[in-house]
C-alpha cells in the first residue's frame, strides 16, 4: 500500500465490535480478567491499552520498523533509547542538538556514567576521529535543531554497521513522508510526535521506531518500567493527526520553499539556512535522501536587537516554542528553545544571538509573506 493509505488504515481499523469508523478511546486505568492469569490482552492501562497498541502499529508501518512505542514526550522516548546506555559507554552526538537533548545527556545521564561527545555529523571524519573504544551509539539530528545541519544517513549507517555502532536518528524535523532513516541503515528512529506527526498543536508525545527485535524488548521493558507510555486520548490526537499527514506535509513543503526564497531576498536578511535552497552546503545530500524539504528554516537578521524587533511585531506568525503545527510558529533559538545551552556553547555551534526559526504553517503563504515583511521592516 501507498504511504497515505497506510497513514489512514494501518493501526486504525473500525471498531469490530460497533462498526464505529473511528475507533473508541480506551479511557480507563485498568482491564477485567476473565480468570485468574486469563485476560484479553491487557490488564493495566500503564502496561499498554488499545489506543496506544494501534498508534505504534501505525507508526512503526510509517517508519518501515519491527516495532514502535509511544511516549509521554519526545524527550521521554529520546530518555529510554539512551538508557540503552551503560555506565562507561560512550555516544556521539550531532553538535547543535535540541536544547532539551543537551540537558539531558550533560547534566544528568553524565551523572550515570555515560560519556558524550557533539560532532558535526555531518563531516564524516569528523565523527571518525571522535570514536573510542568505548562508543557504542551515534545519535543524529538532521537537519540540525535549528542549525539545519543535513547529516548523510548512508554514510554515518555503513560507519556504524563497520564499527558495530547503535545508530539513532532523530526524525522531528522530516516526518516519514519525508524522510526515512530505518531505510538509510538506521537501527532506531525518535520522534517528538507533537510536532509534524500529530500536527495541531494539542498535545505532547515521543515516539521510538525499532529495526531490531533486542532493541524493541528493551525500549518496551524501560517504557512499561518507567511508566512513560503515551495515555489513550493523547494516542487518539496523534492518530487522528497522522490521517492527513501527507497532504499537510506536501502543503508544509510548499510553504517552506516560498518563504525560505523570500527571506533569502530580503535586504533585512543576512542569511537563510534551509536545506531546499541550493545555497545550503547540504543542499545535494538532502535532495538525495529526502523525499521533500520540509518547512523548517532559520534566517539570521544580525543582532539581538533585530530578532526582538522582528518578533514583537509579527502578528500572523505566532511567537512560540514548538514546530510543526498547522498554523506558522515563531522562535528565537538562543533564549528559547537552546537557552540551557551556554552562551559560549551556542555561539560555537552556530546559534547566533540574531538567528530566528521559523516552522513554516500550511496557511495561505502570501498572508505569511506580508507578514514577514511587515515585521522586518521594523528592524
Amino acid at each position: 500500500m501507498g504511504f497515505s493509505t497506510d497513514a489512514i488504515h494501518v493501526g486504525q481499523e473500525p471498531d469490530p465490535s460497533t462498526g464505529s469508523i473511528v475507533a473508541p478511546i480506551y479511557q480507563t486505568s485498568t482491564y477485567v480478567q476473565e480468570a485468574l492469569g486469563s485476560n484479553k490482552g491487557y490488564d493495566y492501562a500503564r502496561t499498554n491499552h488499545p489506543n496506544r497498541k494501534a498508534l505504534e502499529r501505525t507508526v512503526a508501518k510509517l517508519e518501515g520498523g519491527v516495532a514502535a512505542y509511544v511516549f509521554t514526550s519526545g524527550m521521554a522516548a529520546i530518555d529510554s533509547v539512551f538508557r540503552l546506555l551503560r555506565p562507561g559507554d560512550h555516544a556521539i552526538l550531532s553538535r547543535a542538538v535540541y536544547g532539551g537533548v543537551y540537558r539531558l545527556t550533560t547534566q544528568f545521564l553524565v551523572q550515570l556514567g555515560m560519556e558524550f561527545s557533539f560532532i558535526d555529523t555531518s563531516c564524516l571524519e569528523q565523527v571518525q576521529k571522535a570514536l573510542r573504544p568505548s562508543t557504542k551509539m551515534i545519535y543524529v539530528e538532521t537537519p540540525t535543531n535549528p542549525t539545519m545541519i543535513v547529516t548523510d544517513l548512508a554514510a554515518i549507517a555503513a560507519l556504524a554497521r563497520d564499527k558495530n555502532l547503535t545508530m539513532v536518528v532523530d526524525n522531528t524535523f522530516l516526518s516519514p513522508y519525508l524522510q526515512q532513516p530505518l531505510a538509510l541503515g538506521a537501527h532506531i528512529v525518535v520522534h517528538s510526535m507533537t510536532k509534524y506527526l500529530n500536527g495541531h498543536s494539542d498535545c505532547i508525545a515521543g515516539a521510538a521506531i525499532l529495526s531490531r527485535k533486542e532493541d524493541a524488548e528493551k525500549i518496551y521493558f524501560l517504557q512499561r518500567s518507567a511508566g512513560a507510555g503515551l495515555a489513550p486520548m493523547d494516542c487518539f490526537l496523534v492518530s487522528r493527526g497522522i490521517k492527513t499527514l501527507a497532504v499537510r506535509m506536501d502543503r508544509h513543503n510548499l510553504n517552506g520553499m516560498a518563504m525560505a526564497k523570500f527571506l533569502e531576498s530580503h535586504p533585512k536578511v543576512q542569511r537563510v539556512i534551509y536545506p531546499g535552497l541550493p545555497s545550503h552546503p547540504q543542499h545535494a545530500i538532502a535532495k538525495k535522501q529526502q523525499r521533500g524539504f520540509g518547512a523548517m528554516l532559520s534566517f539570521d537578521v544580525g543582532s539581538l536587537d533585530s530578532a526582538r524587533n522582528l518578533l514583537n511585531h509579527v502578528k500572523l506568525c505566532s511567537l512560540a516554542e514548538s514546530l510543526g503545527g498547522v498554523e506558522t510558529l515563531i522562535s528565537h533559538p538562543a533564549s528559547m528553545t537552546h537557552a540551557s545551552i551556554p552562551a559560549d556553547v551556542r555561539k560555537q555551534i552556530g546559534i547566533a544571538d540574531g538567528l530566528v526559526r521559523l516552522s513554516v504553517g500550511i496557511e495561505d503563504v502570501e498572508d505569511l509573506i506580508a507578514d514577514l515583511d511587515h515585521a522586518l521592516a521594523k528592524i
